[in-house]
């Protein structure tokens, strides 16, 4: 999974995808077309309190890539080129909005519709070249675009010309495979993460919330409460400060902890854990995954050879408190290659090849 993350100079983003990474790499003053990437662990409470009963030699998050976008000024960013090169393959979108108020530079709103704006310039321009090369080849008899792929993308126009995204726009299932290979940007999941100060986080209120979380609302679009400042610090306590810190704060899990779980929830996406002493392990998959699938997410010979699944619940694994337990009061179950595979199933394959 890859996740974009983009915003204003001085919003904050280049912060928030260092404490995602862990990378202190910055971007250059310069503006570049170029895109930092880093990847992130997914922080899962589950995954750690595994790790300390099996204690493996090795513990293994889920993981997702993250991409920050690089400052580019409009000149350099003419019908969007720039966005659609650095986003072109990216699962969804976080967009950081500046809400801390230590000057008159707060402007929540106005940076959300600034960046808004740029990723429907950025899609305009693609259906612009597009339609206009389906013209050029159709005057040569050359057009082998169907009628409907045409159709679409003139609605499409229409609809960004009205200063709307494609998410807006209702496809059937035949009219999303005419569009599979655009990477329209306005069609990614889009996140908006708030980045206040530390007052800010104590109040949960920041300049415009209102405004942009009934914005965000009609459009179905997941807003976070993050704090660059507030994250910093806590990145760099260690236990039990940390906890004592986050408790004075109101706050059960950190900020990055949040953005992970609500991209998840955003995505459709699902863990599922493997254990043992070798390893503790969580695989990233989407809802809705039968159990020869999700094998075939750890080996192709898992999904090939598949026989069995040998499942119990991370909760029910818990309240037995280990395996032998959990055979003895019947929590282990045998499940087949159509199961439908549940966030938090700790899993073991059998396979044959």
């Amino acid at each position: 999974m890859r996740i974009g993350i983009i915003g204003l100079p001085q919003s904050g983003k280049t912060t928030l995808f260092q404490l995602l990474t862990n990378n202190p790499s910055h971007l250059s003053q310069k503006p570049s077309l170029k895109a930092n990437t880093g990847i992130a662990r997914v922080i899962d409470p589950r995954v750690t309190k595994l790790s300390q009963i099996f204690s493996p030699k090795k513990t293994t998050y889920a993981a997702i890539e993250m991409l920050d976008t690089a400052n580019l000024p409009k000149s350099q960013n003419k019908n969007g080129s720039s966005l659609l090169e650095a986003l072109k393959d990216v699962d969804a979108v976080v967009q950081v909005v500046r809400a801390f108020d230590n000057s008159s530079a707060a402007r929540p709103m106005s940076e959300l519709a600034e960046i808004q704006s740029e990723l429907i310039l950025a899609d305009w321009g693609l259906v612009e070249t597009r339609l206009g090369r389906i013209e050029k080849e159709r005057a040569k008899g050359a057009n082998n675009t169907s009628a409907k792929e045409t159709a679409l993308l003139r609605r499409f126009k229409e609809t960004l010309e009205q200063e709307q995204p494609l998410r807006a726009v209702v496809l059937t299932e035949e009219e999303e495979k005419l569009i599979r290979g655009y990477n329209f940007l306005t069609r990614k999941p889009l996140l908006i993460a708030v980045n206040v100060d530390e007052e800010q986080m104590r109040r949960h209120s920041y300049p415009q919330k209102e405004e942009l979380e009934d914005w965000a609302h009609e459009r179905s679009i997941p807003v976070i409460l993050i704090s660059g400042q507030v994250e910093r610090e806590i990145s760099q306590l260690e236990e039990p400060d940390r906890s004592l810190f986050m408790a004075d704060l109101g706050i059960a899990e950190s900020g990055i902890e949040r953005l992970s779980r609500v991209v998840y929830a955003h995505l459709g996406l699902i863990s599922y854990f493997t254990v043992g002493e070798d390893e503790v392990r969580a695989w990233t998959i989407r809802q809705g995954t039968n159990a020869r699938q999700a094998a075939g997410k750890i080996h192709s010979d898992l999904e090939r050879g598949f026989i069995r699944a040998e499942v119990i619940s991370y909760e029910d694994f818990i309240t037995a408190g280990n395996m032998q337990k959990a055979k003895e009061k019947g929590m282990l179950r045998l499940e087949g290659r159509e199961y439908i595979v549940q966030d938090g199933d700790i899993i073991s394959i059998r396979f044959k090849v």
